[in-house]
C-alpha cells in the first residue's frame, strides 16, 4: 500500500459501485493500537470526533470500514480484526447502550467484512426538534453461501442526539436491499408511481404533478396540490433501483420550501393501512 493512499486503496479493491465512498478518514494501526486491549467501558474518545452529526457519522463508519468478519470469509486475516467494535460502540448514547448491550452489538456485524458508506442525507421532516435524523446507504462485503465473498447493500435511518457537547448515535434502523423486488414488484419502489398512488389516489392531494428533477441519486418531485399549495417530495434512489422517500416540503408564503409531515396512512381506512415490505435482517433495537 506504499504507492496508494487510503482513498485509492479503498476504491481499487473494495468498490463495485460508481459512487465514491464517504467514510474514508484514515484511522491507521497507531489509532487502533491505543485501544487494542482496552475494555469498551473504559474507552474515552476525543470530543473532536463528535463536533457535528455528520462528523460523528463519518468517523463512526470510517472506524468500522475495515472491521473483520467474525465468521469465515476472505483469504486469511483481513482488515482491522475486532478492534473497531469496542471503539465504535462508544459512539452510541448511554440510553442506546442500555437497549443494545455490547455482545448484541457485535453480533450485528457477524457476517460483514468491509463497509463503505455511499449515501448520507439529512432528514428535515422529523417529529423531534432535539434529534438529528439521517438516511444512509452502505455497501458491504460478506461471505456467501458458495464459500466466497460477495457484495450486499443496506440502507436505513440513524438518529443522533446532542449529549452534552457531543453528537452521539441514539438509534439505528437498518434494512437489507433485495435486487429482485424493484424490477418485478410494484409501484412502491418507484418515486413517481409512489407519489401518484399515495398523495394522489389515497390523499387526493395532487392537482398536477410536474417533471421530476434528478440530481445524482436524489429525485425531487414537485406537485401542485388540490389545496392550492406547492409541494416537493424528495427521494433517494438505492443501488438496487428502489426510490425511498426521505423528505417532504411545502412552499410557504415567502416562496421557500419548508419541511412538512404528511402521513399517507391517515388517508386510508385503518384496515387498509400501508406497510411497505422490506427485508430487515437486523435492527439495532
Amino acid at each position: 500500500m506504499d504507492d496508494l493512499d487510503i482513498f485509492q486503496f479503498n476504491e481499487q479493491y473494495f468498490r463495485p459501485s460508481k459512487l465514491t465512498a464517504i467514510n474514508i478518514k484514515d484511522f491507521d494501526y497507531t489509532f487502533f493500537d491505543k485501544y487494542w486491549n482496552e475494555d469498551y467501558n473504559k474507552i474515552n474518545l476525543p470530543s473532536s470526533f463528535f463536533t457535528s452529526p455528520e462528523n460523528t457519522l463519518i468517523n463512526y463508519f470510517s472506524i468500522l470500514r475495515e472491521a473483520s468478519m467474525i465468521s469465515k470469509g476472505g483469504c486469511g486475516s483481513i482488515g482491522n480484526s475486532l478492534a473497531p467494535y469496542p471503539i465504535s460502540y462508544n459512539f452510541l448514547t448511554e440510553d442506546f447502550k442500555k437497549r443494545v448491550n455490547y455482545k448484541s452489538y457485535i453480533r450485528y456485524f457477524n457476517d460483514i467484512g468491509h463497509i463503505n458508506l455511499i449515501k448520507l442525507n439529512k432528514l428535515y421532516n422529523t417529529n423531534s426538534s432535539s434529534n438529528y435524523r439521517y438516511f444512509f446507504e452502505v455497501e458491504t462485503i460478506e461471505p456467501s453461501v458458495n464459500g466466497n465473498t460477495s457484495f450486499a447493500y443496506y440502507y436505513g435511518f440513524i438518529d443522533l442526539t446532542l449529549d452534552g457537547e457531543n453528537y452521539k448515535i441514539s438509534d439505528i434502523d437498518i434494512r437489507g436491499e433485495d435486487f429482485l423486488c424493484a424490477p418485478y414488484h410494484g409501484w412502491s419502489h418507484n418515486a413517481e408511481l409512489y407519489v401518484d398512488t399515495t398523495y394522489g389516489s389515497w390523499c387526493h392531494l395532487i392537482k398536477e404533478r410536474h417533471s421530476t428533477e434528478k440530481d445524482g441519486y436524489t429525485k425531487n418531485i414537485y406537485v401542485t396540490g388540490t389545496d392550492g399549495k406547492e409541494y416537493k417530495f424528495q427521494f433517494v434512489q438505492l443501488t438496487n433501483g428502489t426510490d425511498v422517500q426521505v423528505n417532504q416540503f411545502v412552499k410557504n408564503s415567502s416562496g421557500n420550501f419548508v419541511p412538512t409531515i404528511i402521513d399517507v396512512n391517515k388517508c386510508l381506512p385503518r384496515f387498509k393501512r400501508f406497510t411497505r415490505y422490506i427485508k430487515c435482517p437486523f435492527k439495532f433495537r
